[in-house]
């Protein structure tokens, strides 16, 4: 109960789950307009999904403060790549809400004659730059968390039972020979190779929930503003779904604020 209380205090909660339904929307629309549905019931459905839009641009007035506010506790990180990702990505956050207050404004009547499929591809665009940076940063922690993990089992564990990357002497001299015989033998050891680091790569991340909800969550946004700029279109159905799914992990880190990845 306390979790749902701080849970629904929250705008940003609020925002997530208007969110969560307009992309819902979104997803249902789609499948009505495939599946045959009246004009009618899909009309309703897009004014829907229009109206929640609005209401979170509403929500999100004010927010360029914040994503500033953050942007200037970056600066302050010690690690050199976390502290350009992220100092970079609130700045970018900071256009992506300052353009879409203005799209909200215009939208409501309070600025008459606004572009607004230009200011709404310029929001579009700060988004797309900022959830780069967000999974460039994922990225990084990943790989550091990969090489302390190696770092750990090699110092804690015997030498590995699998063959070495690097080929036996007498394998290079009967190269010259038998053509397939390199290809023999190292398809093996790749397989071997890969296999570990798969392994390793599930580990670190099942050990690391807040790390894989974040690296989750920015790999289905990120496919909204490649489709909305028309970088890489992927259809309705397929944003509602990224959306939804990126929704209700928003939502889980706001319930469960020990699985918001930090700083």
């Amino acid at each position: 109960m306390d979790s749902w209380v701080r849970f629904n205090a929250q705008s940003q909660a609020k925002e997530r789950v208007i969110r969560a339904a307009q992309y819902a929307c979104t997803l249902l629309g789609y499948t009505l307009k495939k599946g045959g549905a009246a004009a009618e019931l899909h009309k309703t459905i897009s004014q829907l999904e229009a109206h929640m839009s609005l209401t979170r641009k509403l929500l999100r007035l004010g927010n360029s403060v914040e994503a500033l506010e953050a942007a200037k506790r970056a600066i302050h990180l010690s690690d050199s790549v976390l502290r350009l990702c992220l100092t970079i990505s609130h700045l970018n956050k900071a256009m992506y809400f300052a353009c879409d207050n203005v799209l909200w404004a215009g939208k409501t009547g309070l600025i008459s004659k606004l572009d607004q499929q230009k200011w709404s591809q310029r929001s579009f665009r700060y988004y797309l730059f900022a959830l780069i940076l967000n999974l460039t940063r994922d990225v990084y922690e990943l790989r550091l968390l990969l090489e302390s993990e190696e770092r750990y089992r090699a110092s804690k564990s015997p030498p590995s039972p699998y063959p070495s990357t690097t080929l036996p002497a007498d394998s290079l001299s009967s190269s010259s020979s038998s053509p397939a015989a390199p290809a023999t033998i190292t398809l093996p050891v790749m397989s071997a190779w890969l296999s570990r680091r798969l392994h390793l790569l599930g580990m670190v991340l099942y050990n690391n929930p807040p790390l894989l909800l974040d690296l989750l969550k920015n790999s289905c946004d990120i496919f909204i503003p490649l489709d909305r700029l028309g970088i890489y279109p992927t259809g309705q159905g397929f944003v509602g779904a990224c959306g939804l799914a990126s929704s209700i992990l928003s939502i889980l880190t706001i319930i469960n604020p020990w699985l918001k990845l930090k700083p």
